[in-house]
């Protein structure tokens, strides 16, 4: 019998002889990492903790400092309007060829009077009627491109969307004083004139005008708002689950119950957002609605009237106010913007408090419908 050769103990073996070889040297120089790329991430990571922190500063700084700078230029209106700038009307700077005077440590000429209740009531009228017009064919139109419309058209028909969105505003107000306003005076006013008596439609009743008035500026703000509404709950319709809208139609639902149970509430708290976003452009727009407003700085005597908004409102006396030397009917203006900024804020509150009350039971959105 041949004899096994013998096997040293452990603790006698030797260590092993490193492997020089070529292929062992060039798999040590791949996986090797270089000595500058540790410090290169490092350097990435701090670059971008510092820049995404001052990107999420500036429009909060932004914010403050247009606030800052308004506050500042209107606390002298604040001290001499008072209250009666929010439950008052008309801008009556004075007796501009007069000697200035000083009440309350603020300097005006004698008469001077400004409230801006007209101002407020047609900004939340005009831009009411802009969304109550701008909801139903946005999210129609959304649903129509999702749901029903071959790909290439409704490629097409998105495409127009996109491009209505990016229109200049100040297109929009010529389109409306010139051609829509008319249009709307000769062709559809005198209709809804006949309707009857009675709420709602009594609203309806008065004297039609000549295309220039509330709701003519709401109907162009709708026009204005509804690609935005429409492009946004397009895209959230699309992120639904197909598997979700074909269990629905397998219980047995039609298209309309299957649109009302699964998707609308699955994209309830962005379409919600997306109209927020439309009447924030309601709110704020300031060339279309001078220019087809009529810019009176009154009440609308019915909804066909002549009225203005605040923004509106700003931009078209702004020229004029430079001429009182004393400079009280511009920093009224920016008390104007301020009361403007307050609204805003506070439809934004509202909105909020919406959605965070429709995402509740959000997560199961067939369950939520039984």
């Amino acid at each position: 019998m041949s004899e096994e050769p013998a096997v040293p103990p452990e603790g006698d073996r030797l260590p092993a002889e490193p492997d020089h070889s070529a292929g062992s040297q060039m798999a040590n120089t791949m996986t090797r990492e270089p000595s500058w790329r540790p410090r290169r991430r490092v350097v990435a990571e701090r670059v971008l903790g510092v820049g995404s922190g001052v990107a999420a500063l500036v429009p909060l700084a932004g914010l403050v400092a247009a606030v800052a700078v308004l506050l500042v230029e209107a606390l002298p209106a604040i001290r001499y309007n008072g209250w009666h700038f929010i439950t008052g009307s008309g801008f009556n700077p004075g007796n501009l060829y007069g000697k200035p005077v000083h009440t309350g440590g603020v300097l005006h000429f004698a008469g001077a009077s400004y409230g801006a209740f007209p101002l407020i009531i047609g900004t939340i009228e005009s831009a009411a009627i802009a969304v109550v017009v701008a909801c139903p064919i946005a999210i129609g139109a959304a649903v129509l491109i999702v749901e029903k419309l071959p790909g290439r058209i409704a490629n097409v028909v998105g495409f127009c969307l996109e491009v209505l969105a990016g229109i200049p505003s100040v297109v929009f107000g010529l389109w409306g004083v010139l051609t829509f306003g008319p249009w709307l005076s000769h062709n559809i006013y005198p209709a809804l004139a006949h309707l009857p008596n009675f709420p709602p439609f009594s609203i309806f009743r008065g004297n039609t005008g000549y295309g220039q008035g509330l709701l003519s500026a709401g109907l162009v703000l709708a026009v204005m708002i509804i690609p935005i509404v429409a492009a946004t709950t397009r895209d959230l319709l699309r992120q639904v689950p197909a598997a979700t809208k074909e269990g629905a139609e397998a219980l047995g639902m039609t298209d309309a119950e299957v649109f009302q149970t699964v998707q609308l509430r699955w994209v309830r708290t962005g379409v919600i957002g997306a109209i927020v976003l439309g009447l924030g452009r309601a709110l704020g727009e300031t060339i279309a609605v001078a220019l087809v407003s009529g810019s009176i700085l009154q009440t609308s005597s019915n909804i066909y009237g002549n009225m203005t908004t605040i923004a509106a409102t700003i931009v078209s006396q702004l020229d004029a106010a430079n001429t009182d030397t004393t400079g009280l009917e511009v920093k009224t203006l920016a008390e104007a913007a301020l009361v403007l900024f307050l609204i805003t804020v506070l439809v934004n509150i509202g909105a909020r408090l919406l959605v965070r009350r429709s995402a509740r039971g959000a997560a199961l959105p067939v369950g939520a419908g039984f």
